[in-house]
């Protein structure tokens, strides 16, 4: 976890159609995370962003009720990568990648793109770093303690208040997602895997 910053950190889409804010307890209480599975990679692709690859993608592992869309909204999409994938949250009118969720509001978790925001410098050091390249084509995690205390912590306290159910991902109630997703067939799947 990090200091917490004085105000509400701001991010946008990459034409500035859509944007917003996540609170300054969501920062203080999430995990900054450099990702380099291959899902988070061909994610990247599939929204036309620069190839990640041989490094991570930048992620901020948070809470989604501390992220607040103020304008734009309506450019929310959503694709999965596979029928059971997580699901990946992006600006329609610019293809701007803006968050990883699970598939249900009851497991409140957001990986939200650090390329979002601005100015990260509040967003304190890397502390964890995922599926990290080794010799042989084998992965490794670097500090996973954070990230996983973090998420178990963020979870637990989200479901015993309450709080989850104030996402802009999903309607709490039904379970529906805010826009409906695209999933990719196989073969499209398997082009980005390349």
């Amino acid at each position: 976890m990090v200091q917490s910053p004085a105000k509400d950190t701001t991010f946008a889409c990459t034409c500035g159609a859509l944007s917003g804010r996540i609170s300054a307890a969501g920062v203080a209480s999430s995990t900054h995370v450099e990702c380099f599975c291959h899902d988070c990679r061909a994610a990247q692709l599939y929204f036309g962003q620069p190839d990640p690859a041989p490094g991570p993608v930048d992620v901020l592992q948070m809470l989604p009720e501390e992220i607040v869309f103020e304008h734009g909204a309506e450019h929310l999409a959503l694709m999965q990568l596979s029928p059971k994938g997580m699901l990946r949250w992006y600006a329609s009118c610019c293809n701007a990648p803006l968050a990883t969720t699970s598939r249900t509001p009851k497991v409140p978790f957001a990986g939200f793109i650090v390329n979002r925001i601005p100015d990260p410098s509040d967003l304190g050091p890397v502390r964890t770093r995922g599926f990290v390249p080794r010799p042989g084509g084998k992965q490794a995690h670097e500090g996973l303690g954070p990230a996983a205390i973090g998420l178990v912590t963020r979870v637990l306290k989200s479901r015993l208040s309450g709080s989850w159910k104030n996402t802009p991902f999903f309607d709490a109630y039904t379970g529906e997602t805010s826009a409906k997703p695209t999933v990719l067939t196989k073969p499209e799947r398997a082009a980005l895997y390349k």
